[in-house]
């Protein structure tokens, strides 16, 4: 049976019959008494859509309506219906079609080339399209979202110089800052010279990455990276307890790093007074100190595990299952061989569960992602403070 979509696509064809025999009819003739003939290639053309023969109904529709200055419109419409209904191999027939008109003016071949670049787009032909957005992007009508085409293609591919060189020249035409993403791309160039030990490249990136407004703290963690791999660690810590300060959010991949800095110069005791130190500024950060601890197996530091401890006691669901206030309350080894074993079980459930949720969309994830892959937003992601429980629950319920 024909769908709801079909009979849309009956209606459009009716409609450019119905103007097909208007230009027909009413159009310069040589002869004055000839009456307009029947058009049998739209009956042949409705007949086939109407059972679902899209690809003769296509070509009938081609045939039977010429491109020209009165029916472009309707072939750009009948495209852009085709690319949203997910048909694009047939947007891009109707696109070239257009494009092939050897008199066709050079604004609507600008037109034309825009929708068949993102009929390539839609269909993930990123190397096609980005040729056209290229030449669109060259002093056309099309300028800004060609380019802004470019960056999510030049980010899809990892392509982060061109993406910088797009996004300079967006900010120009388009009058506002790409402060941001800007400095997300130089991020990114800095930490692939990091990984191959590059470090002075590195640096580089970095300070371009931080020469602009808004900065991110990501060129932060990275110049700290970059200090911490090159035995820096006075620099290395410094600048993990800044990002700390500033946004007390990324504790999450900054504690980690600190403890894991202090281990190395083998001070446990140095380590502890830091993190006290820290939490007497900011009383709040405790759950996250704790959380951090349970997902990343981090303990064995007395302000680490207090903070862990105190979590546990605080958490009303965990409380349905365990009484730890009576575990508090025994000797000391069976305290803390108990502890020991719940915290071993969240440690479980955490790994399980998505630490990282985006602040746009709801994107959720298991690792710190600086672009949402959902909404393409960068600087979206914020970790989780606490173990997902009902999470959990909801899941072992389901899957009963």
């Amino acid at each position: 049976m024909p769908t709801e979509s079909t009979f849309l696509l009956a209606g459009l064809f009716l409609l450019l019959a119905a103007a097909g025999w208007a230009l027909g009819r009413f159009g310069e003739r040589d002869e004055e008494d000839v009456a307009p003939p029947l058009n049998i290639d739209y009956l042949k053309g409705l007949n086939f859509l109407l059972n679902e023969q899209t690809d003769q109904a296509l070509e009938h529709f081609l045939a039977m309506v010429r491109v020209d200055d009165k029916t472009i419109e309707t072939h750009f419409a009948l495209g852009s219906l085709f690319r949203r209904r997910g048909e694009v191999d047939r947007a891009i027939r109707i696109h070239q079609n257009i494009i092939a008109r050897p008199d066709l003016a050079a604004e609507q071949r600008d037109q034309a080339l825009f929708s068949l670049a993102k009929d390539y787009l839609h269909a993930g032909l990123l190397d096609r399209a980005e040729k056209l957005f290229v030449r669109l992007a060259q002093g056309s009508r099309y300028q800004v979202q060609a380019l802004e085409s470019l960056c999510s293609i030049y980010e899809q591919e990892k392509e982060w110089e061109k993406a910088i060189d797009a996004g300079q020249r967006l900010e120009v035409l388009g009058g506002r800052s790409l402060a941001l993403q800007i400095a997300h791309y130089y991020c990114e160039l800095a930490e692939a010279a990091a990984a191959a030990n590059d470090y002075p490249a590195a640096r580089q990136f970095v300070k371009k990455a931080q020469s602009g407004r808004p900065r991110t703290l990501r060129g932060t963690l990275t110049r700290a990276h970059i200090a911490r791999e090159s035995d820096e660690h006075k620099t290395a810590l410094r600048l993990y307890h800044r990002i700390i300060d500033k946004h007390t959010y990324l504790i999450a991949e900054a504690l980690p790093e600190i403890v894991a800095t202090y281990e190395s110069e083998g001070s446990t005791a140095g380590l502890d007074r830091a993190l006290r130190s820290m939490l007497d500024k900011n009383p709040e950060m405790s759950s996250l100190v704790a959380y951090t601890a349970i997902v990343n197996n981090i303990g064995g530091i007395p302000i680490v595990d207090a903070c862990v401890e105190q979590y546990m006691l605080d958490e009303p669901t965990l409380a349905e299952f365990v009484d730890l206030h009576r575990m508090a309350d025994s000797d000391a080894g069976a305290h803390d061989a108990a502890l020991e074993k719940v915290r071993g079980a969240l440690s479980k459930l955490a790994s399980a569960t998505p630490r990282y949720q985006c602040q746009e969309c709801g994107f959720s994830s298991q690792r710190l992602l600086w672009q949402c892959p959902s909404c393409r937003n960068w600087e979206t992601q914020r970790p989780a403070s606490r173990v997902q429980f009902d999470t959990v629950l909801q899941h072992s319920i389901t899957s009963r």
